[in-house]
């Protein structure tokens, strides 16, 4: 969905040049459906080759199995009142449903989880949006979080490059099993406020010293001390299980769970023509030719993992840099600290896009034809965005300050001047289109995934 670039073109040529001399790699039987296609996307992008099982790892059903459990077990949280499946459901296309979601204090899920009330009712709103867990275990992923800020890297000597630095544990099984690990620690999404209990008070003193309390809590639990020595084959007893561990099942369950190439345009790129009616065929022709959405929404998961400056509206408490004195969100700048940095978020797969609004990395937009209208015109759409737009659960305490950094002149002129795409007018037609295409991006029986929620978890606590 991303019109062509004003700057960086540069990436885009660099990017290119590793494509196929023809463009597809379908088997021959195909080539009579997509030959007319392949003429019609002539100097612009190439359609992508099939998504499928090669392009994962196999995973271990007994980890998984047990990264469910992990997954939806408040047992990780400081306060033990919040899991990752709080705010990663099914029900809401693996997000929450909201703009910015409310994390530690909370109750319930979704667009009608509540701020909570007395002394354990949220500080901040999450500073960001919860971000879709479709495809998270492919083998081409090396970036995570919407500023990359867990990436895959040697730099510390441990295969990732992370804000725990020489402090993360060596031994994780992916970039995703490496990213499961800090929404456990942070504040204001599990671990709660450092006066409230061990884990919020360890993580305020460093990072590393939060995952063998949690390690702990999880393997003293008879019931998931037997499944750590069933699954792993370095735990002989229920005292050898590590963050390590945890974070790998839970790493395990997500990339078996929500692996999906079942889609309507999966069944078309296998030879079934008939997978995509007039109007998604005709998006799909503009996504890879005349809007030149592929030149970033690249490859088999529709992302080139690259960061890219929109100007997509700003409000919510911001994610700052260390000693920033603004309210704000620099996006890439906050990891890189360069300034060429600023206002640029990842690129997000479009895999199930359909099913995760509200759309952009703080949830600008809550339905996908108003993202792709703020593509085509960034810097109008900016201007006249309506606070209406953002999903937000009523928080009288916070209500003052959710749009105070939208009407900061100063910011706003800043973010206005940082946008890596240049406008494009496209047709009400073609725009219909162009979301008639994203919609045949869902799976199909992959979107209920595998193995489920849970009716209960070994904590005994609560699910959500």
């Amino acid at each position: 969905m991303r019109p062509r670039r004003r700057r960086r073109q540069h990436h885009r040529q660099g990017h290119r040049q590793h494509r196929p001399a023809h463009g597809f790699r379908f088997p021959l039987a195909v080539l009579s459906v997509v030959a007319p296609l392949h003429l019609a996307f002539a100097g612009n992008a190439s359609l992508p080759a099939p998504l499928g099982p090669e392009d994962f790892p196999r995973f271990d059903l007994l980890k998984a199995r047990l990264g469910q459990l992990l997954f939806y077990d408040p047992i990780l949280s400081g306060n033990r009142n919040i899991s990752c499946g709080t705010c990663h459901s099914t029900a809401f296309g693996t997000g929450d449903g909201l703009s910015l979601g409310i994390g530690e204090g909370g109750a319930g899920v979704g667009p009608e989880r509540t701020p909570g009330t007395g002394d354990s009712r949220i500080r901040k709103r999450i500073p960001r949006n919860a971000p879709g867990l479709w495809n998270l275990g492919a083998r081409s992923v090396n970036v995570m979080f919407h500023d990359g800020r867990v990436s895959v890297s040697d730099l510390y000597g441990n295969g990732f490059n992370t804000p725990a630095e020489e402090w993360l544990p060596r031994g994780l099984d992916s970039v995703l099993a490496a990213q499961a690990l800090f929404p456990l620690a942070a504040q204001f999404e599990m671990a709660g406020d450092p006066k409230e209990n061990q884990v919020a008070g360890a993580a305020y003193d460093r990072i590393d010293n939060v995952w063998p309390i949690l390690a702990k809590r999880v393997r003293v639990i008879p019931e998931y001390g037997k499944l750590f020595v069933e699954a792993f084959d370095d735990v002989s007893t229920p005292s050898d299980v590590t963050i390590v561990h945890i974070a790998n099942a839970i790493a395990a369950f997500e990339g078996f769970e929500w692996m999906s190439y079942d889609s309507p345009f999966d069944r078309w790129l296998a030879g079934d023509e008939k997978a995509l009616d007039a109007r998604q065929q005709a998006g799909l022709r503009l996504f890879f030719g005349k809007a030149d959405c592929a030149a970033c929404h690249s490859g088999k998961l529709f992302t080139d993992q690259d960061f890219h400056a929109l100007a997509l509206p700003h409000f919510g408490p911001g994610r700052t840099r260390r000693h920033d004195p603004y309210v704000r969100d620099v996006g890439r700048m906050g990891i890189s600290d360069r300034l060429e940095d600023a206002y640029r978020f990842r690129t997000p797969s479009l895999r199930n896009v359909a099913l995760t609004a509200p759309y952009g990395h703080n949830g600008a937009y809550r339905t996908l034809r108003g993202m792709i209208e703020h593509h085509l015109d960034p810097l109008g759409c900016f201007r006249k965005w309506p606070t209406t737009e953002a999903v937000l659960p009523d928080v009288p305490w916070l209500a003052p300050v959710d749009f105070i950094a939208f009407s900061d002149s100063r910011e706003r002129d800043r973010l206005a001047s940082r946008i890596d795409i240049r406008p494009m007018r496209l047709g009400e037609d073609e725009i219909e289109s162009l979301v008639a295409f994203l919609e045949s991006l869902t799976g199909t029986a992959s979107v209920k995934g595998r193995l489920g929620k849970p009716a209960r978890v070994p904590s005994g606590l609560g699910v959500d």
